[in-house]
């Protein structure tokens, strides 16, 4: 079973940068076969994809996203992070990563990141 464990949420100011982590497992799973991406939801509101990347490195954002989110891979370490930059309040969500496409049964807790002055 695929275990997917999110970390690096935190309380981070208005035009400030936040670094997300997320590290994928399981048996027989092997990470470089699999394209990833970063999704999130914010509360009362439906979980989005923010941005993706392929097996082939290939990128791309929701229609919204901008480059403010920056994507990177690390097949050796079965991980994928997350760089938020010049963060904005309606940047405030629990942020998740999944597989590109998303497995539906592997999501994980998600990590908050709050935005606050």
């Amino acid at each position: 079973q695929v275990r997917i464990v999110e970390s690096g949420g935190d309380l981070v100011q208005p035009g400030g940068s936040v670094r997300l982590s997320c590290t994928i497992s399981g048996r027989g799973f092997d990470f470089s076969n699999f394209g990833m991406g970063w999704y999130r939801q914010a509360p009362g509101k439906r979980r989005e994809m923010i941005v993706r990347m392929s097996t082939r490195g290939k990128v791309e954002y929701a229609d919204w996203a901008e480059a403010r989110f920056i994507i990177s891979k690390d097949d050796a370490k079965n991980m994928v992070t997350l760089q938020m930059i010049n963060v904005r309040p309606d940047d405030a969500a629990v942020y998740y990563c999944n597989t590109n496409p998303p497995c539906p049964d592997c999501w994980g807790q998600g990590t908050q990141v709050t935005v606050s002055p």
